[in-house]
């Protein structure tokens, strides 16, 4: 490959990937600021009101992500653009509603935020996905989601403490800021080439995909998919715990407001560079079973510092980073490299995006039924009591479903691959000298 060759990639690099970590990290600013107040003393329908405001987003978030099966797996490129704008229009006009209606009724608004942006990972992913260099584009716009929650909350801790805005008008604000760069953002997704052909020789041309399709694919690979997406259920579970209700864990007081933005910047890095290493290489089944051994032992770090918890006596900070370096190294692994390294390597006629919205459908739901069965039979148990038995148990429990996982990757490898297969998949990603 020629020196230009490689400029050129790394260019379009820094384009889409650019692009689509921070059109996600702005997504982010649209939902997550809300989890920076505490709403001390409210309540709703009976229930804790900060508990009743994840609630009803998330609802609206798993709704999404119901359709969104249908709708991300069919889903045109020329639709795209007009679909993001949509979605993030009906966002902000939810964060409005949120701050000018009566309380505690106004937090019914939060419903629509989450409908209205629980489809946008999987419409950014279209963009980037079936690419020589996307196992590179996917670790850049996973890493979004590591520092993007941190950095909500930053500013929204930020613009209440210093800034002295409301808590109800805080997420509006932030998200009008949002608003307006999404749709910029969206502008230059949208201008990115189309995959060139050597891009779907190794990496197979992705489609739509119409009903037939997808229980076609689900039914071919069941097993390991209904392992994946239970174990998915309870990492989705244990990181929505930790992000919304962050403030109930830790008293965020005893530092600065941007101390947590800081610490999942640096796991933001680590899990960077991982990923990034991991993209070199070439065997789609050997990065499969890497990343399974990957979120192992992010399970494991995260029942080690859980059962421990006492013990170890760990600072805040400390333990946040523990946390999210565990959490983000499971649920980042099927954000971004894992389906797409799937797809190519079962040669699969199809799209990254159908994968990664059943597998969040699923683990939402988990979060709502968690926080439901809190809230109306463990009252009484103190917010970092409850974390940690969840984690210890949700995390045991990962570990022999991914080791399933591990197990079902081995039998396949025992079996024979055709000619023609085998001589793809070197080729089928960026190796080091084409950067």
């Amino acid at each position: 490959m020629t020196k230009q060759e490689k400029l050129s990639n790394l260019l379009f690099i820094f384009w889409a990937g650019g692009a689509a970590l921070l059109s996600y990290a702005l997504v982010y600013a649209l939902r997550k600021p809300f989890t920076a107040a505490t709403f001390d003393g409210l309540e709703f329908m009976g229930m804790d009101y900060k508990t009743a405001t994840s609630i009803v987003q998330i609802a609206g978030y798993v709704l999404s992500k119901f359709l969104g099966i249908k709708l991300i797996s069919e889903l045109r490129r020329e639709h795209r653009f007009r679909f993001i704008v949509g979605s993030v229009v009906v966002a902000e006009a939810a964060l409005v509603l949120f701050a000018v209606c009566p309380i505690p009724f106004n937090v019914l608004a939060l419903f629509f935020n989450g409908l209205a942006l629980g489809c946008m990972w999987g419409v950014i992913f279209s963009f980037i996905e079936g690419r020589k260099l996307s196992g590179i584009l996917a670790s850049v716009m996973g890493i979004s989601i590591a520092f993007s929650s941190g950095l909500a909350k930053s500013l929204g801790l930020y613009l209440m403490n210093d800034l002295g805005v409301d808590a109800f008008w805080m997420p509006a604000v932030i998200g009008a800021g949002a608003l307006v760069l999404l749709i910029l953002l969206a502008l230059a997704l949208e201008r990115l080439p189309e995959p060139t052909a050597e891009d779907i020789r190794c990496c197979t041309k992705r489609v739509p995909m119409d009903a037939r399709q997808r229980k076609s694919i689900f039914y071919r690979f069941a097993p390991v998919l209904m392992l994946l997406f239970v174990a998915n259920l309870f990492i989705t579970v244990i990181r929505d715990i930790k992000e919304d209700f962050l403030v109930n864990l830790v008293d965020t007081s005893q530092f600065s407001a941007w101390a947590i933005s800081g610490i999942d910047g640096i796991v933001t890095l680590i899990i960077l560079t991982l990923f990034v290493l991991i993209s070199f290489i070439r065997s789609h089944k050997q990065v499969l079973a890497l990343l399974l051994g990957l979120v192992i032992a992010g399970s494991l770090l995260l029942v080690f510092t859980a059962h421990y918890y006492d013990r170890l006596q760990l600072s805040p900070l400390v333990w946040m980073f523990t946390q999210s370096l565990g959490v983000y190294i499971a649920f980042l692994t099927f954000q971004t490299l894992f389906f797409e390294r799937f797809v190519s390597c079962f040669r699969i006629e199809g799209n990254v995006g159908f994968f990664i919205v059943v597998i969040d459908f699923v683990g939402y739901v988990g979060t709502v039924a968690v926080l439901l069965f809190k809230e109306l039979f463990i009252t009484e148990l103190n917010w970092i009591e409850f974390y940690n038995e969840m984690v210890t148990i949700l995390g045991i429990t990962c570990c022999v479903l991914f080791g399933g996982c591990l197990a079902w990757l081995g039998q396949q490898n025992k079996r024979p691959q055709p000619a023609s297969a085998e001589r793809r998949e070197p080729e089928s990603v960026l190796s080091v000298n084409n950067i």
